[in-house]
Formats: C-alpha cells, sequence, structure tokens
C-alpha cells in the first residue's frame, strides 16, 4: 500500500508524547513492504519549540533513524491533490487542524479511493466533546481509538463498527536495554509538568518519595513552571530540561527504577489506556513503579511492574525495587517479555493493515461517503 500519514509532528517531540508510536509504526509499516508518507506542518509548535530549544540536531537525527519514510513539511500552500494521489491508506492523527481533517475529508467524500481513518490518542473525547465537535469526520471510514473505552465513546457517537481499538506500543528497535550504560541514578522519571494536570499526583508519588529516600533522581521534560522547578529541586532532583524521545532510552538504562504518573484525565475518565511511558520503560528494561491507573483490558501481566496506590506505598516499592536484585531482575524479564509478546509497533501496524484491508472489503468502503460542508 501507498500509506500517507498527517501528524502534527514527525521530526520533533517536543511536548509532543505520541511521536514515539506515530514514528514507531510507521517505521514497521515500511519494514512490512509499504510505501509511508509522513505528512506534518512546517509551522507546527512542538517543531518550533523544539528549534527555540536549540533541537536542531535533534530533529536533523529523525531522517536518519527512520530510513525510507518520506517526511514532507507543508504550509498553507498544500495541494491536498498532489498529496493523497495514489494513496490506499491515510490516517488523520488528532493533532491535525480543522481545515486539514475536512479538507482531507472532502477528497474522500468525492470519490478519492483511499481508506481513510481518523487517529485519536486523546481524552477531549470526554473532557472537551467541543473540541472533538469542530472536526468534520463525516466522510471518515473509521476512527482508530487508542483504548477500548474511547472506542466505546465513538460507537455512541455513532460509528459503530467502524470504531478500532489500536493501543500505543513500542519501538523496539530503538527502545531497548542498552547494558553498558552506567546507572548513575537511583530514578529517572520523563515526562512534562504541563497544566496542572497531575501537580498533587507528582508531588506525592515523585517528589516526596525522592526527598525522603534521599535517592539520585533525574527528571525530563517540558513546561515547568519556575514553582514546579523550584519544587523539585528542593527534594534534591535534577531538571535536565527537555529530552528528545530516541534519547529516552539512554536515560531510562542510566537509573535503576522509574514511575508511570498518569494524568488525571485519563485516570477518572479513560481507565485502561496508559501513558506511552510504560510502553517504553518496560522495552527498555527498567523497573516500573505506577501509581493508580486501571489497567482495564488486562495489557499487562502480574509482574511487570509495581503498584503503588500512595505516596506511602509508592516509597515501600521504590526501596523494594532498589534493595532486592531478584525482584528487580523478575520485573524486567516479565516486563520485556510482555512487549516483545504483545506490545511493539510491528504488532500494530500489522492490525492497522488489518483493518485496512477489513474496510476496503467491506460493502460500505466501495459506496460515496456522505459529507457536510464548504467545498475545499
Amino acid at each position: 500500500m501507498r500509506c500517507v500519514l498527517f501528524y502534527h509532528a514527525f521530526t520533533s517531540c517536543w511536548n509532543n508524547g505520541n511521536a514515539h508510536f506515530l514514528r514507531g509504526y510507521a517505521r514497521e509499516l515500511h519494514s512490512l513492504g509499504h510505501e509511508v508518507v509522513v505528512f506534518e506542518p512546517i509551522d507546527g509548535w512542538s517543531r518550533l519549540n523544539a528549534m527555540r530549544e536549540n533541537g536542531s540536531q535533534a530533529l536533523q537525527d529523525i531522517g536518519a533513524l527512520f530510513p525510507g519514510i518520506s517526511i514532507r513539511r507543508y504550509d498553507a500552500s498544500l495541494d491536498f491533490d498532489e498529496a493523497l494521489d495514489g494513496a490506499d491508506l491515510v490516517v488523520v492523527h488528532e493533532w491535525n487542524s480543522p481545515d486539514v481533517i475536512e479538507k482531507i475529508g472532502y477528497k474522500r467524500a468525492h470519490g478519492a479511493p483511499f481508506t481513510l481513518l481518523f487517529h485519536d490518542t486523546h481524552h477531549r473525547a470526554v473532557t472537551a466533546p467541543d473540541e472533538l465537535a469542530q472536526f468534520d469526520l463525516d466522510a471518515f471510514d473509521g476512527v482508530l481509538a487508542f483504548g477500548e473505552v474511547l472506542r466505546q465513546i465513538y460507537m455512541k457517537l455513532g460509528w459503530g463498527n467502524r470504531a478500532y481499538t489500536w493501543h500505543e506500543a513500542a519501538d523496539v528497535a530503538m527502545y531497548h536495554p542498552l547494558p553498558n550504560v552506567e546507572r548513575a541514578d537511583d530514578l529517572v522519571w520523563i515526562g512534562n509538568w504541563g497544566d496542572g494536570e497531575r501537580s498533587a499526583e507528582l508531588s506525592e508519588f515523585l517528589v516526596d518519595p525522592v526527598a525522603e529516600l534521599k535517592l539520585r533522581a533525574s527528571v525530563y521534560g517540558v513546561r515547568y513552571s519556575d514553582a514546579a522547578l523550584q519544587t523539585i529541586r528542593a527534594a534534591g532532583i535534577r531538571h535536565g530540561g527537555w529530552l528528545p524521545a530516541h534519547w529516552a532510552p539512554v536515560a531510562f538504562a542510566g537509573a535503576h527504577a522509574t514511575i508511570h504518573v498518569p494524568r488525571g484525565p485519563y485516570v477518572r475518565s479513560l481507565p485502561g489506556i496508559p501513558t506511552i511511558r510504560v510502553f517504553e520503560a518496560l522495552a527498555c528494561g527498567i523497573p516500573l513503579v505506577s501509581a493508580p491507573w486501571s489497567d482495564a483490558e488486562g495489557l499487562f501481566p502480574d509482574g511487570a511492574y509495581l503498584k503503588a496506590a500512595n505516596g506511602t506505598e509508592m516509597k515501600r516499592a521504590l526501596r523494594a525495587v532498589l534493595d532486592d536484585r531478584a525482584l528487580s531482575a523478575a520485573m524486567v524479564e516479565t516486563g520485556l517479555r510482555t512487549i516483545r509478546e504483545r506490545h511493539t509497533c510491528r504488532h500494530r501496524a500489522q492490525q492497522l493493515v488489518g483493518i485496512a484491508q477489513d474496510i476496503r472489503a467491506s460493502d460500505s468502503s466501495s459506496r460515496p461517503l456522505r459529507y457536510i460542508g464548504a467545498s475545499a
């Protein structure tokens, strides 16, 4: 197939946790023998912010790290007829602008033969439905939802059997153990402080345990307010700033443990959906302790990571991981096996190809789709 993928950002992962998976499944589509073309806006805010943080080298790395994938930057003058010419499968990530989504949908509704899928990796369907309503998805053949609970929401919105559960996964070509890296830290955490969605949780599960256990710890990420930086530094935690996603395996390899602190909206409204950090950590072979979230779909077996219901349990779990080598080794083994058997980007790319084939084989895929909106 000729696969055309529209992302907000492929070369940049600044405040873009989706970059790992979006890049990874593109890599695997190409590895499976498909042609892959990725479009990203030249003025995307993730890319511009990465450049402001002197991330030019990190952006330049991506082409070499993902050979065979055609990366095309576009502006308002993009010719959608040319961009979509010959496409068999088009996947549009939900970070794209409503205008881009509308124009691609218009081509599909007016006879373009490709299969068109919308990829949703956000909680807005629950927490901000008005934002989702800005997207004209009438002409789309289906929705890829990154968790079963989100798929159920789309089903209630009328998508029926055209909504598919499609979890994120690990790009094991990049995320894997690096045993020769010295473990200088007790703990590493990679994540953005953000807009207050998990400030209390980060204090309880990260800052306070590190301070009370007197651990050597580093954190990486962006959007840390002055108050947040003061808080973590007061606990003796080093802030390493923005860490490009393809450098994360080295950071994981340099610590004895990591933690998972999901954002509140996912825990409360979208149970069963972990952050990408769980897949990354297990793939890199670092013991993981998680703050509360519900693995409603049974993605990970017991023993893949430890669970902490509160800050006291987090301190106890971290102490056990750091002191008990047998426990840590067993967690690493279980986590690695789980990723390799169930949660690689190759698994998801194969699933995506199967979804596209099923849609194309269905009766509804060949008839014109209804379209409401202005002409493109």
